[in-house]
């Protein structure tokens, strides 16, 4: 039963991939293997697991969501990862894009204020075998000071202005990828380089996010 299940979750993966991704111009061959490989389904409650590859965003409790997988694959192309960087995650939730993050780059520091959400996405990841992921219940704001610089840095919730000491702690041509709004019917996807000391924004599209939380 189980291996029957496993290949259901397989065949909608592979589903989603072709048909959320590949058809929507992602074409970074590590954005696409790692969702081809990662569980998405192990991230939400059991009642939505044969939800976990439409084409929308999850309720994950709290308030929060599991982004669109769509969304995902194009955030985490727009960072342009590659083996050997450093990553900061504002914003854990699930841990799905944790997940995805961990399987391209080299090491993962991951921020979470929510305390529940935090200990089972810590759960989660561990389980599933990670080593290179690096946990943080603390207000996502402030960044992480103390592993800082990080060669990219992404943003899974929307703040109303990109937080300085997110700024700070890029690294010199550096890429970070946050949306940013005051409601979520007013969000654009920003992709930030530093660049020679200077900030170059770009928008990417618009988006709608639940806010960053910042008490």
């Amino acid at each position: 039963m189980n291996e029957e299940k496993d290949n259901k979750f397989l065949k909608l993966r592979l589903d989603m991939v072709n048909n959320q991704i590949i058809k929507r111009n992602i074409k970074d061959k590590n954005v696409i293997s790692a969702m081809q490989k990662v569980p998405r389904h192990l991230f939400v409650e059991e009642a939505y697991q044969y939800e976990a590859y439409s084409d929308y965003p999850i309720p994950i409790g709290y308030g929060q969501t599991i982004s669109q997988p769509f969304i995902v694959a194009l955030m985490t192309q727009e960072l342009s990862l590659s083996k050997d960087d450093k990553v900061l995650e504002i914003g854990t939730g699930s841990g799905y894009q944790t997940a995805i993050l961990a399987e391209i780059a080299n090491e993962i520091y991951t921020i979470e204020k929510l305390t529940e959400l935090f200990k089972k996405a810590k759960k989660i990841l561990i389980q599933l075998g990670y080593k290179n992921i690096y946990f943080k219940n603390s207000n996502g704001y402030e960044g992480w000071p103390d592993e800082a610089p990080f060669d990219k840095i992404i943003v899974t919730a929307a703040p109303q202005y990109v937080p300085d000491a997110l700024i700070t702690q890029l690294k010199n041509n550096g890429i970070m990828v946050i949306p940013v709004g005051d409601t979520i019917f007013n969000q654009k996807l920003l992709k930030i380089k530093k660049k020679d000391n200077n900030i170059l924004k770009e928008i990417i599209c618009d988006v709608s996010f639940v806010p960053m939380v910042k008490q």
